[in-house]
């Protein structure tokens, strides 16, 4: 009796345990009834029927992310890469995903796999390189429409690594210093132009100011003789003026002969110098002829 009673209870403990279902947040669990789907128990507290109901599939509907295995591509133009990626997808309809496919994250890294080779091979190696955003789209886009049936969202796709061949990096690298050099030259090039240019515009421009402080100060000289003339001129038609030259004159001339006997021992001395006065006055007729044509 005894026996029996610990039997009967251990079997009611577990009949208990195993009719009482806690489902966790963002989970969903999918109950079969006599072997037929019967219901999808979301989060919290559930009770089954023992021996009828049956907890045949768990999912999770937390966004997943899934890595794509590496593969074998190629490109438009031959060239043979290795890409790899992570594809992200989420449960929305856990009977779908349960009987719609057997697995479906195999199915979309497959999905995703083919389509990889698909959109790489309309492309040049270049292109792979900068075209990832259209080749993630164009993944995300093909693997979502087949994965529709099967209750999954595929939410996005990344590319991991493209890696071509050692040759072809070898020759990229080539291309790339080649490309740079070409850059520093360029740059060396424009600097030194700028420079040049710098240079001559700098000069023409000192040139330009040298030019017009020479015709300020040829300006201002022409304008001090003129200015000059014409007092001496005033002065000619004033009283004794005529004299005051003559004065002037005579200073200048004998000055001139001292000027002379400074710089050389040899000196030679006009036949009338005694007659400075005869030469005064040639002058001074000179200035009166000028001044009667002057008037007339």
């Amino acid at each position: 009796m005894d026996f029996l009673f610990l039997f009967f209870v251990a079997l009611t403990v577990t009949i208990f345990v195993k009719t009482i279902i806690i489902v966790p947040q963002r989970e969903a669990y999918i109950v079969e009834r006599l072997g037929r789907y019967y219901t999808t128990l979301s989060a919290g507290f559930h009770i089954l029927l023992p021996f009828i109901d049956k907890l045949s599939y768990k999912h999770c509907l937390k966004e997943q992310a899934m890595e794509v295995s590496s593969q074998v591509c190629i490109t438009k133009d031959n060239i043979a890469v290795e890409v790899d990626g992570i594809l992200y997808s989420q449960v929305v309809d856990p009977k779908a995903a349960s009987y719609g496919i057997n697995n479906y994250q195999y199915a979309t890294s497959q999905i995703a796999q083919t389509t990889m080779r698909s959109v790489i091979g309309k492309m040049d190696l270049d292109k792979t390189f900068e075209e990832r955003d259209l080749i993630n789209k164009a993944i995300v886009a093909a693997v979502d429409g087949a994965s529709e049936p099967w209750g999954v969202k595929v939410t996005r796709y990344e590319v991991k690594n493209i890696v071509p061949p050692k040759s072809i990096k070898d020759a990229m690298e080539k291309q790339m210093r080649a490309e740079r050099e070409k850059r520093a030259l360029i740059a060396e090039s424009e600097g030194d132009k700028q420079a040049k240019i710098n240079r001559a515009e700098g000069e023409k421009q000192e040139l330009i100011k040298h030019a017009e402080g020479k015709a300020f100060e040829i300006a201002t000289v022409a304008n001090a003789t003129a200015e000059g003339i014409e007092a001496v001129a005033r002065s000619i038609g004033e009283k004794d003026g005529l004299e005051a030259v003559n004065l002037r004159v005579a200073e200048k001339y004998i000055n001139q002969f001292g000027n002379i006997a400074k710089e050389g021992n040899t000196l030679i001395i006009p036949a009338n110098l005694a007659d400075i006065g005869g030469t005064a006055a040639s002058l001074m007729s000179v200035i009166k002829k000028i001044n009667k044509d002057d008037k007339a």
